[in-house]
């Protein structure tokens, strides 16, 4: 679990093809591997990955065909900078929002533009994730933790203020830029309750929870 608040930035140092998938060698930037422990997990990019290797201030981690097919970490290169974030702990803040590191799908960039000393960034999500995404709601952008400022059908809009936009690697989106969305854990289940309501399957408890309240 994480919070969507990206510690820093770190670099794609070196990738590995393995039998058909990939090991990521990740230089660190100013996170702190002394404490990292083999099996521990980091997001990279909104992706959570678990460290096989800890070397010096890199780590390395293996990318599955399923991570490659579903994120934009098959597209990623030598050099490719990554916001990263370890797990949370229970005496950290959650600054931002829960955050589980599984990716829903890749949504791409359609503008930017100043907005005061802020920028305003719309993105275009996939059909089957819009539903989940709502104004003043919580999403995931590469696992940075961002609210949503509006929404139009597949669109939706988010502000970055200058401090996001230096620490994070959203200050380099460009139109045309593709990005990891995770959306927010509790719209998925509530509506997975909402459908076992309506559905009712012989011989599963009663569900309490309806779109009545």
């Amino acid at each position: 679990m994480f919070t969507g608040i990206v510690e820093t930035l770190g670099t794609l140092a070196a990738i590995e093809p393995r039998d058909g998938d990939l090991r990521l060698v990740i230089e660190a930037g100013g996170l702190d591997l002394g404490a990292v422990r083999l099996g521990d997990s980091i997001a990279v990019n909104g992706v959570c990955l678990t460290v096989v290797e800890v070397e010096g201030n890199r780590f390395a981690a293996d990318v599955s065909v399923e991570t490659l097919d579903h994120t934009t970490a098959g597209a990623w290169t030598s050099g490719t900078r990554v916001n990263l974030e370890q797990a949370l702990t229970v005496d950290k803040r959650l600054g931002g929002h829960i955050v589980s590191g599984h990716v829903d799908g890749v949504g791409e960039v359609l503008e930017r533009h100043g907005d005061a000393r802020s920028e305003r960034f719309r993105l275009r999500a996939p059909l089957a994730l819009a539903r989940y995404i709502a104004s003043k709601g919580s999403i995931a952008v590469d696992g940075t933790s961002l609210t949503v400022n509006a929404v139009d059908g597949t669109d939706f809009e988010f502000n970055i203020v200058p401090h996001t936009l230096a620490h994070t690697i959203i200050g380099g989106y460009r139109t045309g830029s593709r990005v990891n969305l995770e959306v927010d854990v509790i719209a998925r289940y509530l509506e997975r309750l909402l459908w076992d309501a309506r559905e009712g399957h012989p011989g599963a408890p009663p569900n309490l929870i309806s779109e009545r309240g």
